[in-house]
C-alpha cells in the first residue's frame, strides 16, 4: 500500500517563457493510475506561517505571501509568484510534513510534491521558493515528534539550500549525492556530499551510494530519514547531465528503502527533480521511484519483522 500525500493545488500553471511548467505534479496521480497502483491519498493542509518563518526571513516568506517578491530574486528563483505559487508554496511543505507523519506510524510515505532543496534564508532559487524539507525537519524536532533527521538527497542537483539552512545543527544531517558540475555552480557544504562526474551509469553511481550511506546511517541513527528521490540523474532528463537507467533508478530507491528498513528507520519520500518534454514520461518515473519504494517496504519489513 502506497501511502500518496497530494493535493489539487500542488498543480500550478507554468509562467510563459520560464521553462517551468508544475503540470507533473498532476500528472503522477495519472500515471500510478496507469500502472494499476493500489494507493490511499492524503490530503495535506498548508504549513502554519510561523514554521515556515523558523528557518526563512519573515520578510521574504511576507514577500511571498503577498506576491511581492522583487524581480531579483522572481530571477533567480525561475517563475514569478502569483497566488496560485504562493499557495503552492504553503501546501508543499505541509505535504513533506504530513508525509513525515504517515511514515512514523506506517514506515513509508510519499509526498507527490516537495523536495524544494535550493530555497535559502531570504530567497528561492532554481524552481524552489520554501525548504520544505528544513521546514518540516525542524517542525519535526520542535515538536518532539523526533530527535534527529537525515535528509537522504539524491536529486541530480545538490541540495544546497538544505545544507546552508541546517548548517551547525546536529539534529538534521545532510547528504547530498548529485552531479559535480551541475547547478548550483557554487555548491554548499552538507555533512557529507558526493559529487558524481557527467555521466556516471548505474554501477559506479550505486557503487558511490553504497560506499557511503550504509555508514552514514549507521553514524547518524536518525529517528526518521528524508529521502529527496528526484529522478533527474536519469539518462533521459533534460537537465541531468548523469545516465542512469530505469533499471538503475529503481535499484537506488530499493536501497535506500532496505537499508531504512533494516535499521528500523521511517522513510518519507518527496517528489524532487524530474524534467523532460514529454512531462507524461517523467511522471511514470517519478510513480515508479514512488511505487519502488513501498514495494520494497513491504518486502524487507516483512522479511525483517519490522513495520
Amino acid at each position: 500500500m502506497l501511502r500518496f500525500v497530494h493535493h489539487p493545488d500542488y498543480v500550478s500553471p507554468g509562467a510563459p517563457g520560464t521553462g517551468m511548467l508544475f503540470d507533473k505534479y498532476g500528472l503522477v496521480p495519472m500515471a500510478l493510475d496507469e500502472m494499476g497502483a493500489v494507493y490511499e491519498v492524503h490530503r495535506p493542509d498548508p504549513m502554519p506561517r510561523h514554521w515556515i518563518e523558523a528557518v526563512h526571513d519573515p520578510d521574504y516568506v511576507e514577500q511571498v505571501m503577498t506576491c511581492t517578491v522583487p524581480p531579483e530574486k522572481e530571477r533567480r528563483i525561475g517563475f514569478p509568484i502569483s497566488e496560485r505559487i504562493a499557495r503552492r508554496a504553503l501546501l508543499s511543505p505541509g505535504g513533506t510534513w504530513r508525509a513525515a507523519q504517515l511514515a512514523l506510524l506506517h514506515g513509508f510515505a510519499a509526498n507527490g510534491a516537495g523536495g524544494s532543496h535550493h530555497a535559502l534564508y531570504d530567497t528561492g532559487a532554481g524552481y524552489c521558493v520554501f525548504n520544505d524539507l528544513a521546514i518540516a525537519a525542524s517542525r519535526l524536532i520542535a515538536e518532539a515528534a523526533v530527535r534527529r533527521v537525515l535528509i537522504v538527497d539524491l536529486d541530480v542537483h545538490q541540495g544546497d539550500g538544505t545544507a546552508a539552512l541546517t548548517a551547525g545543527r546536529d539534529d538534521i544531517v545532510t547528504f547530498s549525492m548529485h552531479g559535480e558540475k551541475n547547478f548550483p555552480a557554487r555548491k554548499a557544504v552538507s555533512d557529507l556530499d558526493v559529487g558524481l562526474a557527467d555521466g556516471t551509469g548505474d554501477d559506479v553511481y550505486l557503487a558511490a551510494l553504497a560506499d557511503h550511506l550504509p555508514r552514514l546511517i549507521e553514524d547518524v541513527r536518525p529517528d526518521l530519514i528524508f529521502y529527496q528521490a528526484g529522478v533527474d540523474p536519469h539518462e533521459g532528463d533534460r537537465l541531468g547531465r548523469l545516465a542512469l537507467t530505469d533499471d538503475g533508478l529503481e535499484a537506488r530507491d530499493r536501497f535506500v528503502m532496505r537499508l531504512a528498513v533494516e535499521a528500523g528507520i521511517p522513510l518519507a519520500s518527496v517528489l524532487g527533480g524530474g524534467y523532460g518534454n514529454d512531462r507524461m514520461a517523467v511522471a511514470r518515473r517519478h510513480a515508479r521511484t514512488m511505487l519502488a519504494l513501498a514495494d520494497a517496504h513491504d518486502r524487507f519489513s516483512s522479511l525483517t519483522g519490522g513495520r
